[in-house]
C-alpha cells in the first residue's frame, strides 16, 4: 500500500512514518519543503522524499499523481505563532493547502485522508470547560480558524465524493526537537532546556492548564485512527488526549524538577499572550476511546522520562 505524508519531515510526520515502518509498510513518501537527510535522520533511505509545498496546487497534484497513495496523512501546516504573524500565508498553507490535498485525493481516487487538527479550533470562551467533540468551535486565532475550516471541508468531501476523511484534534504535543514557536511550546521546551542544563522561563502562569500528550502517543493515535474499521467511525473529527489528570504548568515544572534536580524554572507571563494565562482546559476523548479504541500510554512521569532519554540520544 502506498502512503503519502504531507509535512512528513515535521514533528509528528516523522513519528507517523516510524509507526508505519514498524507495522511493515514499505512504500511511504514524505512530502515536505525540506525532506533533507538532516531532517529525516534514521529514516533516510527507508522512505521516499518529495520536495514541495502544500500551498502550491501544482506541487500537491504532482506528488499525488506520482505516488498514487491509498492513504494520505495530511500533517503539513503552519503552526499558531507563525500563522498569527502572517495570516495570508497561513490561509494559503493551512486552508488552501488542505483544499488542494482534498481535491487531489478526489481526482486521483485516494481512498482515505487523515487530517491533523487541533484543540485550537475551540475559542477563548471555553475556559474551565471540559472540551468534547461537540463543544462549539469559535476559534480566535488564524491557526484555529484554518484548522476548523479543514475539518468541515473534509466533511463536505466525505459526503459529496465518498472520501474516507477522518480528523484528529491534538492537544499540546510534547517531545524533543521542537523548533517552531507556539503559544504552548513551553510544555516541550521546559523539559528540553532543563535536560541540557539550561534555565527556562515559562511565559505563562503556573495555574495555566493545557492538555498534553507525548509525541509517540500522537503518532500512534493518528495511525490507529486511520486503521480503524470504517463502520466504527461515527464522529469523524476526534479529540484525543494523554493520560489524566491534565497537569498545570506549575505541576509540569514540579515534575521536571523531580526528574532533573537543580532544574531552574521560573514563570514570567508574557503580556502579549493574555488568552493563555490561567487557561484551564481538560479533554473528554471518550468518543475516540469508544469508537476506535484509543488509550493513552504515557503518564506525566513516563513522558518526561522518555523525553529525556530521547533528547540524550540526539
Amino acid at each position: 500500500m502506498a502512503t503519502l505524508i504531507t509535512g512528513g519531515a515535521g514533528f509528528v510526520g516523522l513519528e507517523v512514518a516510524r509507526r508505519l515502518l514498524d507495522a511493515g509498510e514499505e512504500d511511504i513518501t514524505l512530502f515536505s519543503r525540506n525532506p533533507s537527510p538532516a531532517r529525516l535522520g534514521d529514516l533516510t533511505g527507508r522512505v521516499n522524499a518529495a520536495v514541495g509545498d502544500v500551498g502550491n496546487f501544482s506541487h500537491v497534484l504532482d506528488v499525488v499523481k506520482d505516488t498514487r497513495p491509498e492513504v494520505i496523512y495530511h500533517l503539513g501546516a503552519m503552526l499558531s505563532v507563525p500563522s498569527d504573524a502572517d495570516p495570508a500565508h497561513a490561509i494559503q498553507t493551512n486552508a488552501m493547502g488542505t483544499f488542494y490535498v482534498l481535491e487531489a485525493a478526489r481526482l486521483f481516487d485516494v481512498r482515505q485522508m487523515i487530517f491533523s487538527s487541533s484543540i485550537g479550533t475551540y475559542g477563548g470562551d471555553i475556559a474551565g470547560q471540559t472540551l468534547t467533540d461537540t463543544t462549539l468551535q469559535r476559534p480566535l486565532a488564524i491557526y484555529g480558524a484554518t484548522k476548523a475550516f479543514g475539518e468541515h471541508l473534509g466533511l463536505v468531501f466525505k459526503r459529496k465524493y465518498g472520501l474516507d476523511f477522518r480528523g484528529i484534534r491534538y492537544p499540546s504535543v510534547i517531545g524533543p526537537g521542537v523548533t517552531t514557536p507556539g503559544n504552548v511550546q513551553y510544555t516541550s521546551w521546559m523539559i528540553e532546556e532543563c535536560a541540557k542544563g539550561n534555565p527556562f522561563t515559562v511565559w505563562t502562569t503556573p495555574d495555566t492548564k493545557v492538555p498534553v500528550m507525548y509525541i509517540t502517543e500522537a503518532a500512534t493515535a493518528t495511525v490507529q485512527l486511520a486503521q480503524a474499521p470504517l463502520e466504527n467511525i461515527k464522529t469523524i473529527n476526534y479529540l484525543v488526549d494523554g493520560a489524566k489528570p491534565t497537569p498545570t504548568a506549575g505541576e509540569l515544572a514540579e515534575a521536571v524538577r523531580a526528574k532533573i534536580p537543580g532544574a531552574a524554572i521560573d514563570f514570567v507571563p508574557d503580556p502579549d499572550k493574555p488568552l493563555l494565562h490561567g487557561r484551564s482546559q481538560t479533554i473528554d476523548d471518550s468518543r475516540a476511546r469508544e469508537e476506535w479504541g484509543w488509550q493513552p500510554t504515557h503518564d506525566l512521569s513516563r513522558m518526561i522520562d522518555d523525553f529525556i532519554a530521547s533528547a540524550c540520544r540526539v
